[in-house]
């Protein structure tokens, strides 16, 4: 198993990652078979407060950084949630909100029809049954209906269809969302790592590769990795260090280092590094999509 111990020695770097997970909770109303953080209905909003989410938001502002994605858990259940994604508006940082959409207050509805915000889902089946048992709740209903809604409203959606297994109906459930009017939609496969691991330790090599290009995340607790799949390969926290030391860190560094070898030496999924689109919770084999 590759290790961040075994990164070589490398240099800190300046230059701003273009894109950053903002991960702001482990509450969520399912508890996915697969979710890569272990998040649901008994999981917390962690350490970091409102203030120090808002202080995160200048300092990627002032780094540089063009884009966020608010993710979880289940973003809309954190009680800042929407006040955030108003503060990284008023910075003009592009915005995407990763929801089940499982419940959707008219609150949250009105936000997500402002310009500069995207949303995202994840979708399983076009059974629900089969849906609800990656879910664990039966939450195909509401999904479903709140992905017409969106498309509705005029919202940019993207969906990421994530696959257990072969008889999950891919395919099918591609071919149901189409019609809906979705037409950002990716597929990837179940990533090792939380409940998705089965109890095995997280490898490197269950990284999609472009988590070492460009992009980082910050959880609950305030701790920054590589990306939110990658969340043990824990560079700093931004409850003590400023973002862009800990993003320009020698620990960073390495780590990306560490990330990118894998992908050049054929350890990863292949991925282009080369475009502007943030790592999503569910890419098909040119980009990566972690969503629980």
């Amino acid at each position: 198993m590759t290790t961040i111990a075994e990164a070589p020695t490398v240099a800190p770097t300046t230059a701003a990652p273009r894109f950053l997970w903002l991960d702001l909770t482990r509450k969520c109303q399912l508890q996915c078979v697969h979710c890569h953080n272990d998040s649901g209905p008994d999981g917390t909003h962690g350490t970091m407060t409102r203030e120090e989410w808002v202080s995160v938001l200048d300092q990627a502002a002032n780094a540089g950084v063009p884009g966020v994605q608010f993710t979880g858990g289940e973003v809309t259940m954190h009680p800042d949630a929407r006040a955030l994604v108003g503060h990284a508006l008023s910075l003009d940082l592009r915005v995407e909100v990763y929801s089940n959409l499982v419940h959707v207050t008219p609150e949250w509805w009105d936000l997500l029809q402002r310009g500069g915000v995207t949303l995202a889902t994840s979708y399983y089946s076009d059974e629900g049954a089969k849906h609800n048992a990656m879910t664990g709740r039966p939450s195909h209903a509401r999904t479903r209906a709140n992905i017409v809604k969106a498309v509705q409203l005029g919202i940019p959606l993207r969906a990421g269809i994530i696959v257990g297994d072969e008889t999950q109906r891919a395919d099918e459930a591609r071919q149901e969302l189409q019609p809906l009017g979705v037409t950002d939609i990716r597929v990837d496969h179940v990533r090792p790592f939380g409940r998705g691991a089965d109890g095995q330790a997280p490898d490197l090599d269950g990284l999609c590769g472009r988590c070492g290009t460009d992009r980082a995340a910050i959880g609950p607790n305030g701790d920054v990795s590589p990306c939110v799949f990658s969340r043990w390969l824990n560079v700093g926290n931004v409850h003590d260090t400023p973002l862009a030391t800990i993003l320009g860190s020698p620990a960073m560094a390495s780590a990306n280092a560490s990330i990118l070898d894998g992908r050049v030496s054929g350890g990863f999924d292949a991925c282009s590094p080369d475009t502007d689109d943030e790592c999503s919770p569910g890419t098909p084999g040119s980009e990566c999509t972690p969503k629980n």
